[in-house]
């Protein structure tokens, strides 16, 4: 499974830090991401309220949860 997390904060960190020890999840994507979760998933330099370029960026890598 594809995942593409939308934020940069402490929630966001838990949450991909908890999703990257299930075996199901293949990649990790996070807009914009911070240092912290940059250790555990690929940050994309894309504003958390930009709503169509999220949209364009998950439809083009496949995400299958947002």
């Amino acid at each position: 499974m594809r995942i593409l997390v939308i934020g940069s904060g402490g929630r966001e960190h838990a949450l991909v830090w908890k999703l990257r020890q299930s075996p199901r999840v293949t990649a990790i994507y996070c807009a914009p991401g911070n240092a912290g979760i940059r250790k555990l998933a690929s940050c994309v330099d894309l504003a958390a309220g930009d709503i169509e370029e999220l949209a364009a960026f998950a439809a083009a890598e496949n995400i299958d949860l947002t």
